[in-house]
């Protein structure tokens, strides 16, 4: 039985992509899998080996003392294959390497246009760091056995550095998701579900609250920087805001059974333009109809699947006309929301990406080192 080890510097144990998704499809069928994560304790979950690690809170004790901790326990593992889901992580695919097994980067963001978008940092300084680790990936990239990637347009740039690099979408599980339940029965509810940062637009979403009548605005997640919530508090369309806080898988199934609209409003950063949101393919799952950010990558999903109401991400009265629509024209709405329903059964599931990451193990396994 081959064994497959997962690693993370950052992410939690029940991370949706690692351990619910990627970790649970190779498990079901038939490899050893490990999951080493700090501040877990050890345990078999679910078919998966969990090895923890000293959690810190310091990022720069992290980037050192974390990422050797799992580089020391993944090592004492003896796997087959290292699956490695942090840029930090990067700087010890060579050891694991040396140990005979293949290693395999999972790059979750296009790290160097993520860097572009850290507004809190002189443009200079993002303009080096996005130049350093470009080419700090594609050096490691060239030498380990393959790459994983969340999109295909971070897929696209790694191909020209490793051949075997592959697109696993972060598309959800349907048996994860609540069936859609009918119009007649939700609430005039809106929902936002992620994590709350400006660039995700946290302050247009609250000021567009300010004009649509009668609904309310289910904010499910956690304030990045926490100080942002004192800013966003003061906005007058705070009062119609139901604070969730961070939910688990039981809450978010709830919060989107109930809401009659999902708000995706990505800023127009340049690495918000080519992303796929898990959050877009979430609420089409739960039947809801979208309001989106008018990029490409998403229009060409919403207009194909006319699946909700693209629209400038930046522009507040567009986003409370795109709001106040669906909630006004109810048969309109549900239509939406079974249309995104129907694409994610047929193009979106989890399913599909599973057999394409099973199969992508399949040819790294059998390669020679």
């Amino acid at each position: 039985m081959k064994h497959i080890c997962h690693c993370t510097s950052v992410h939690k144990l029940d991370d949706v992509r690692i351990f619910i998704k990627e970790c649970a499809a190779l498990v079901a069928v038939g490899y050893k899998v490990s999951l080493v994560v700090p501040g877990a304790t050890d345990a078999t979950v679910n078919g998966v080996e969990i090895h923890g690690v000293p959690l810190t809170t310091s990022r720069w004790r992290r980037f050192y003392f974390t990422v050797n901790a799992v580089a020391e326990k993944a090592l004492s593992l003896h796997a087959d294959a290292y699956h490695l889901h942090d840029p930090e992580l990067l700087r010890i695919a060579k050891r694991l390497k040396q140990s005979g097994a293949k290693v395999v980067y999972d790059a979750h963001e296009d790290l160097p246009k993520q860097l572009l978008a850290k507004t809190y940092l002189p443009i200079f300084i993002r303009k080096i760091l996005s130049s350093f680790f470009g080419h700090y990936e594609k050096t490691i990239a060239k030498k380990i056995s393959g790459i994983i990637t969340a999109t295909p347009i971070i897929a696209d740039r790694f191909k020209k550095y490793n051949p075997s690099t592959v697109f696993v979408g972060n598309y959800p599980e349907l048996t994860d998701m609540p069936m859609p339940v009918e119009w007649v029965f939700r609430k005039e509810e809106i929902c936002y579900v992620g994590g709350i940062f400006r660039t995700r637009g946290a302050f247009e979403m609250i000021r567009a609250m300010e004009f649509i009548s009668d609904a309310e605005f289910n904010l499910a997640g956690t304030f990045s920087p926490a100080s942002m919530r004192d800013e966003v508090i003061q906005l007058p369309g705070w009062s119609k805001v139901k604070e969730l806080g961070f939910l688990n898988r039981d809450g978010i199934r709830k919060i989107l059974s109930q809401s009659k609209v999902g708000l995706v409003l990505l800023h127009p950063t340049q690495s918000y333009m080519e992303a796929l949101p898990v959050k877009l393919f979430e609420y089409m799952a739960a039947g809801i109809p979208v309001v989106a950010s008018d990029f490409p990558i998403l229009s060409e999903i919403v207009k194909r699947h006319r699946c909700g109401i693209l629209i400038d991400p930046l522009d507040v009265h567009a986003i409370a006309a795109a709001i106040n629509f669906l909630l006004q024209h109810p048969h309109e709405a549900e239509e939406m929301g079974r249309r995104g329903r129907q694409a994610v059964e047929n193009e979106f599931s989890w399913d599909s990406q599973a057999k394409k990451l099973v199969g992508f193990y399949s040819q790294i396994l059998a390669l020679k080192n």
